[in-house]
């Protein structure tokens, strides 16, 4: 996910302010005070301004772990959650949980995402291939539940689904390896066919989104449905990535499976990641 920055606003040193001849004094002092109080006004704005961005800036570095925390905000310390560990949440996932409909609402619901096709796995690689589905099975994943689905404007289509690891840390750890495999080419997530006229989902250029929270990796692949490529740009894209991964998985999914279990609720937001991955003929 692209990273903003926001600096500290240069001081522009001390504004002299010379009033008027006397003629007229009682105005001069009210354009004096008027001014004063637009200089206040400005620096709060500007304040205001720099405060935005800087929250902006924290919820882009979610991806990067070794990051310090920043003591200035006024957050909760991180408590443990049920999602953090298999041992505190033992029941496997099933595909009704995560794909409960046949149309997918995110955000005013108005449009929905059409579900295609469903699958619930013990096998983690038959969602990832080469060393990214080594990994994940390496560090403890057990079972992968993933949908294809078609985007409301019918121009893309989506694979997305939970891969379920032993805890977070194996989670984490996996997320981190992942960028750099699919830089080198050593993996990618599978696009999942789903028959009519969907084999472009697993073949085609894809821009890919994952992210952690607990114990699960959130994982998103997109692809144009004329097999186009997509501009890492792409803002319809970037939504696409934001309705699968943090709507309907995180905030969806698994915000329901937490509040269903005994441990208090995660205070840290879910770290992610997004990249490209080129065209493929695996299914």
């Amino acid at each position: 996910m692209s990273v903003g920055v926001a600096e500290a606003p240069v001081d522009g040193g001390t504004t002299t302010v010379v009033p008027p001849p006397r003629r007229g004094g009682g105005r001069a002092w009210q354009v004096l005070i008027g001014g004063a109080a637009a200089l206040v006004l400005l620096a709060l704005c500007g304040l205001t301004a720099a405060t935005l961005m800087d929250g902006r800036t924290l919820i882009g570095q979610q991806a990067a772990p070794s990051d310090p925390a920043d003591t200035a905000r006024d957050t909760p310390p991180t408590t443990a959650s049920d999602l953090d560990s298999r041992d505190t949440d033992q029941a496997p996932l099933t595909a009704r949980e995560v794909f409960p409909a046949s149309t997918i609402a995110v955000g005013d619901g108005e449009n929905g995402y059409e579900v295609l096709r469903t699958q619930s796995s013990a096998s983690c690689a038959v969602a990832a291939t080469g060393e990214v589905g080594e990994l994940l099975v390496r560090l403890g994943c057990n079972q992968v539940v993933r949908a294809t689905l078609r985007t409301p404007d019918g121009d893309h289509l989506v694979t997305t689904g939970l891969f379920n690891l032993t805890d977070r840390s194996s989670a984490e750890r996996a997320r981190d390896r992942i960028r750099q495999l699919l830089d080198e080419r050593q993996g990618r997530f599978r696009g999942m066919s789903a028959g009519d006229d969907t084999e472009v989902v697993a073949t085609a250029p894809a821009r890919v989104g994952w992210q952690v929270r607990g114990h699960y990796i959130a994982y998103a692949v997109v692809v144009r449905t004329d097999g186009a490529t997509i501009r890492s740009g792409d803002t319809t894209v970037r939504e696409i990535l934001f309705d699968m991964l943090e709507q309907h998985l995180s905030q969806g999914v698994l915000e329901r499976r937490a509040d269903g279990g005994t441990a208090s609720q995660p205070t840290e937001e879910p770290s992610d990641g997004t990249g490209d991955q080129g065209g493929s003929d695996e299914d």
